[in-house]
């Protein structure tokens, strides 16, 4: 009985209704090729879940070296090997294998490495610094020459929030702030690829070029503005079943949701996101190690960054970056790792009186 009351049922609850939510919206979307195989990538990652369930937390954490290894030659592989898709290299081909995104095992390795190196000591001191860069920069760095900004942007994220649940002086925080805000104008803007520069200024004015670079968003804005209160119902969007919509069963599946499902539609989305980090957020809290709490909380910036991105580009106010919306978009690599992640987090919570 006491095993039982360490188990969490509200997390696996909240990700099922997100997954059938996406699943419905999917079927709409996208052609029923694409669906069946959505349908297949989730029987694979309900197996990757079951095998994390079964190893525990210590088994995981003690693979952390070889994973964030495995994800760092992967990341080179890609570099050479990659096939590009969008004018990122980013999805690597093994033989008879199907084709997956070496970055989203990057984001899993990077947060149980930053969970395993940041515990052991507060960040005060040059040196400490210097580890978090060692660990990060890598993985952000190979991502970057891909170039896939967006997940760039995510790994960046990730590390930035936990870090700064670890504890970082404001002095410090400030002096970050300013970097940054240095950085960004002299060294990231002017490395930018011809298409990175076009999603950002079409993200200042769409329809400077609204046959081109700012087309995706008008048709995205459209598609969620027709859709009023209950929506056009389903399969009966004129945005999304015309074609009007680019990648509307990847990046912009949102408005799909939002054009047949309407407000309520999409507000019953945002809620059961919202729920999903409520809860994710109190099983850090009772967790009394703080690597666990670490750890769940690059699970919780790994899919609300992404939630917040993905669903802010479709509304027009976060410029293009290829980022999907998690558990909901089509794709098999962004699927099952989610579904690590998520799997990550309850174990971490069935097992938290055990120590690393």
């Amino acid at each position: 009985m006491a095993f039982v009351t360490r188990i969490d049922f509200g997390l696996p609850f909240v990700t099922l209704l997100i997954l059938c939510a996406g699943l419905f919206t999917l079927n709409s979307a996208a052609p029923s090729g694409e669906f069946m195989r959505q349908v297949a990538f989730l029987g694979a990652g309900a197996v990757v879940v079951g095998a994390t369930a079964w190893a525990g937390k210590n088994r995981v954490v003690r693979l952390t070296p070889y994973l964030y290894g495995a994800s760092l030659a992967l990341l080179v592989l890609t570099y050479f090997m990659g096939t590009e898709v969008n004018g990122a290299k980013s999805w690597l081909y093994l033989g008879p294998l199907p084709g997956f995104q070496p970055s989203e095992l990057a984001k899993l390795a990077l947060i149980l490495t930053l969970a395993v190196t940041l515990h052991e000591r507060p960040i005060r001191r040059l040196v400490d610094y210097l580890r978090v860069a060692l660990v990060a920069l890598p993985p952000i760095g190979l991502v970057l020459v891909e170039p896939d900004l967006g997940s760039a942007l995510v790994l960046v994220a990730i590390t930035a929030g936990v870090v700064l649940v670890r504890g970082v002086p404001w002095r410090h925080l400030v002096l970050i702030v300013l970097l940054v805000g240095v950085a960004v104008p002299t060294v990231v803007l002017p490395n930018l690829k011809p298409h990175q520069v076009e999603r950002l200024v079409s993200f200042v004015d769409p329809y400077r070029d609204p046959q081109g670079t700012g087309y995706q968003v008008i048709q995205s804005t459209i598609a969620v503005g027709s859709g009023g209160l209950l929506g056009k119902g389903y399969k009966a969007g004129t945005q999304s079943q015309l074609g009007f919509i680019p990648f509307r069963q990847t990046d912009f599946i949102f408005p799909v949701l939002a054009e047949e499902g309407g407000f309520v539609a999409s507000v019953a989305l945002l809620l059961l996101y919202g729920l999903l980090f409520w809860r994710m957020l109190a099983m850090a809290a009772e967790c009394p190690f703080e690597r666990d709490q670490l750890l769940i909380t690059g699970v919780v910036v790994l899919v609300g960054f992404q939630v917040l991105v993905n669903i802010g580009v479709t509304l027009g106010v976060a410029p293009v970056t290829g980022i999907t919306l998690p558990l909901v978009s089509y794709g098999g690599t962004s699927l099952v790792s989610t579904l690590t992640a998520l799997a990550l987090t309850w174990v971490v919570y069935r097992d938290r009186y055990a120590e690393w």
